[in-house]
């Protein structure tokens, strides 16, 4: 089975791991709808989609506003004629990230991104896959969100509620068809580690999961039949 046909809206599109799936589903045969807030690297990604072979429809929103969120979404909606997968990448973090300097504006800029964005979304795309009694949820999360470590108090919180809101969304809509699955990757090497206090080293680097990665076991779930629910998947790079 492929993701052939399947509408998949990938938010967060323009960061690493959200262009990496949108990439892979593309060459899957998906029909791709790009939500982000660059609309110069949507349109750069749109293109490669092209380049590939697919179709691309993008909306650019900041998905931490309700408003833009689900008018994106409708947008998007009516651009494919629906909306089948949603895997949400969406996500930040801060340098000023400890306890002792983080004040509470960038302690909501986290929360909002992280954990907010996912609200929105998850409201934007219920009502369609509640209407057609099918639908795929995919939460981008963090291994953060399961062990203590220096990523943050804000960000570990923000992963963490993510976990709670996927969980507890399967619970209530899981009797209409719906399915979510959280995937909880380890240190992945993309651009967002930049917002690290300090660079990594070029060993970390080297072990460090690759987007593709990531791409790939959320390509693996949307290729599930619909009575396959995974609720949860857990990656780390290899211990060598």
């Amino acid at each position: 089975m492929t993701a052939s046909n399947r509408r998949i809206l990938v938010a967060g599109a323009a960061g690493g791991v959200g262009r990496a799936i949108a990439l892979r589903a593309a060459a899957d045969g998906a029909t791709l709808l790009l939500l982000g807030r660059d609309a110069s690297r949507l349109d750069a990604l749109r293109a490669e989609v092209s380049e590939a072979g697919g179709t691309a429809h993008l909306a650019v929103a900041d998905a931490t506003s309700a408003k833009q969120t689900h008018d994106a979404v409708a947008k998007l909606e009516a651009k494919a004629d629906g909306i089948d997968v949603l895997v949400n990448a969406v996500g930040i973090n801060l340098k000023a990230r400890r306890l002792a300097e983080l004040d509470e504006a960038g302690w909501r800029t986290v929360l909002d991104s992280n954990l907010t964005s996912a609200f929105h979304l998850t409201q934007a795309v219920l009502p369609h896959f509640r209407a057609q009694g099918d639908g795929l949820l995919i939460h981008i999360s963090s291994v953060s969100a399961l062990v203590p470590d220096f990523s943050g108090v804000a960000y570990q919180a923000s992963k963490a509620g993510l976990d709670a809101l996927a969980r507890a969304t399967a619970l209530e809509t899981g009797g209409d068809g719906v399915r979510v699955t959280t995937i909880s990757p380890g240190l992945i090497n993309t651009p967002f580690m930049r917002h690290r206090p300090s660079a990594p080293s070029p060993q970390e680097l080297a072990k460090a999961l690759q987007p593709e990665d990531v791409a790939d076991v959320c390509l693996a779930i949307i290729r599930l039949p619909a009575r396959t629910n995974v609720s949860e998947i857990v990656m780390r790079p290899a211990v060598n």
